[in-house]
């Protein structure tokens, strides 16, 4: 298809996007879009995406990601344009669609819900553990989002009964208000951790939330942004293994772990980490496969990203990569990437990163009483 020039008011980002979709799905009428793209902006001050635009945007978004490994499935996304919904009380509900369409009965679906100017995520993923500060520096909980909690107990939320595993609430911000909203614990398909050879597994009481969906991204398409565009794949089972639960910023448990396996502590020669390491990946492996929940593994995947390479060079385009992030963190290498090279460049469309408005003063949320607390009925009955 040969592109005629942009109109001198389109610029550079919106016309070399409009050019790519119109190239890559076989869309007829670039000039006329073109024409018509420069007239909005000129009008309105910004392009306003159709939903098919929006939608292969969001998907080369994420074959653009760097430090995705996953991201060979790019083609698959499922775009819920949500464009229309702002109010707090519907951007929640919409979610727990996101959710329910997302889990699909285990064979976990790719999914970007992308929201309207001015409505925001607060939290990082959907589901996210709350954490407890101890006495003596101890925390109950995920350690990671101590923060969180504490802004989150800061707007209202009295926090949960205090074990490892409380789901926090949803902060919606839109118009800049925030309200809070509990996720109904049937929309919290969470995996109970076992292991197929070693019982003192289970007795660790150790789980995890079935479904990733991180929403505090930035999605951009065409020099256009979308602040709430939250998008869920599935989990890499080292993602949970290996440092979620693992981390001793984070769970911590392989010396539980090392334990329960009756190995030797007393010297890091030994490799009792490592070895608690390996199993607790099996358990994670194992369980979710138990529960008929859709997983990739380090290897699997890791040759799946250099297929996704190989055609990525086909179509003429460069793969980027942050080598850090593309790389598992067990068992590095003896998988295809730990030899290959990438250059960490960000292009676009893409997603990223954006700040957080914390502190946010209770007075935002409500007249006098901070945050209500809403309580879903469950919709997936």
């Amino acid at each position: 298809m040969t592109a005629c020039a942009a109109p001198t008011l389109l610029p550079d980002e919106a016309g070399r996007f409009l050019r790519l979709y119109h190239a890559e799905t076989g869309t007829p009428g670039l000039n006329h879009r073109l024409g018509r793209a420069a007239t909005e902006l000129a009008e309105q001050g910004r392009l306003t995406l159709s939903t098919p635009e929006l939608t292969h945007g969001a998907k080369v978004a994420w074959r653009n990601s760097t430090r995705c490994v996953g991201r060979g499935y790019w083609p698959a996304l499922a775009l819920r344009d949500l464009r229309h919904v702002a109010d707090p009380e519907q951007v929640f509900a919409e979610l727990l669609e996101h959710l329910e369409y997302a889990w699909n009965g285990g064979r976990l679906r790719p999914v970007i819900s992308v929201f309207g100017p001015g409505v925001r995520v607060l939290n990082p993923q959907i589901i996210r553990y709350a954490a407890y500060p101890q006495a003596g520096g101890k925390v109950v909980g995920d350690p990671q989002n101590l923060e969180l909690t504490r802004q989150l107990r800061a707007l209202g939320w009295p926090g949960g009964p205090g074990t490892p595993f409380d789901v926090l609430p949803v902060a919606v911000q839109s118009g800049g208000q925030v309200e809070l909203f509990t996720l109904p614990a049937a929309a919290v398909r969470e995996v109970q951790i076992t292991h197929p050879t070693l019982p003192s597994v289970a007795d660790l009481g150790l789980k995890w939330h079935a479904l990733p969906v991180v929403s505090d991204m930035r999605l951009e398409v065409a020099g256009e942004s979308f602040p709430c565009a939250p998008f869920s794949g599935w989990y890499l089972q080292t993602e949970i293994a290996a440092r979620n639960l693992a981390d001793a910023g984070r769970y911590d448990v392989l010396p539980r772990l090392a334990s329960a396996m009756g190995l030797d502590t007393r010297s890091e020669r030994t490799l009792w980490r490592d070895r608690a390491l390996l199993e607790l990946n099996v358990a994670v492996l194992h369980s979710f496969d138990a529960a008929g929940v859709k997983i990739d593994d380090h290897h699997t995947v890791t040759h799946r990203f250099v297929r996704f390479e190989e055609r990525e060079g086909r179509a003429g385009r460069t793969v980027y990569g942050r080598w850090s992030w593309l790389v598992p963190p067990l068992s590095p290498a003896l998988t295809p990437l730990w030899h290959r090279s990438y250059t960490d460049t960000e292009v676009t469309p893409n997603f990223f990163a954006q700040l957080t408005p914390w502190p946010i003063a209770p007075s935002t949320c409500t007249p006098s009483t901070g945050a209500p607390l809403r309580s879903a009925g469950c919709p997936f009955h």
